[in-house]
């Protein structure tokens, strides 16, 4: 049966996470290949054999959907309402979130990273695949997306979802009903792999300790 809006498990047990009352830093790896829908995405946007290659989730916030793999570096911030880190203004914090980024990659590539200051500019043709717009504090290069980052916010604070992609996402394309004309030339992204990244590790340890303290939690999605 084709998986629909009500029966994609989230990414997260979200409830879960507004418990939490430390600031915790999640890295996260997949086992598969996963696609995250956007939280009011169906997922009969893909093909019937596409959804049946991958593993299906959906995220809370806004954005389109992401082909999410094994080789990728997935970090997300909860930031409780309480913490110095906490802005009520939504893009000062995906700001900061894409700041981290930009420093921490800055030890090890050498690069110009800039950080999108502006607000969110996606050609609507193109709004079904989240890496194919910028958004506040997405961080770029030679005019193609390093990192993208999505936001949830609730009273008790803010959770940020940020990804360095390892590999091109164009396979998300093929699994597509609808395809719309140039998606694929707005989806060129810079990857891990064309960063010319040796230590993987070793960026998400900058990271860890520009944007820190944190709790930090290592996860695994498997289907």
């Amino acid at each position: 049966m084709t998986a629909t809006l009500d029966f994609v498990d989230e990414l997260y047990d979200y409830d879960a996470v507004r418990r939490i009352t430390e600031p915790t830093e999640f890295v996260v790896h997949v086992q598969q290949p996963t696609v995250v829908l956007g939280s009011r995405q169906r997922a009969s946007l893909l093909t019937e054999e596409f959804q049946s290659s991958v593993a299906l989730r959906r995220r809370r916030g806004g954005g389109g959907m992401v082909l999410l793999q094994p080789e990728d570096l997935w970090v997300d911030w909860w930031i409780p309402a309480d913490d110095a880190r906490w802005s009520r203004d939504l893009r000062d914090t995906s700001h900061r979130a894409g700041d981290w980024w930009r420093t921490a990659l800055g030890n090890d590539v050498a690069t110009d990273f800039v950080v999108h200051s502006g607000p969110l500019e996606v050609d609507s043709r193109y709004d079904v695949v989240c890496f194919a717009g910028r958004g506040p504090g997405e961080v770029f290069a030679d005019g193609r997306k390093v990192v993208g980052v999505t936001q949830w916010r609730v009273r008790e604070g803010a959770f940020v979802s940020t990804v360095l992609h390892g590999h091109s996402t164009l396979p998300l394309l093929e699994g597509l009903v609808d395809r719309p004309a140039g998606l694929a030339d707005v989806l060129g992204h810079h990857t891990i792999e064309s960063l010319k990244i040796d230590d993987p590790d070793a960026v998400v340890r900058h990271l860890t300790s520009i944007g820190g303290p944190w709790s930090t939690r290592h996860l695994l999605l498997t289907d």
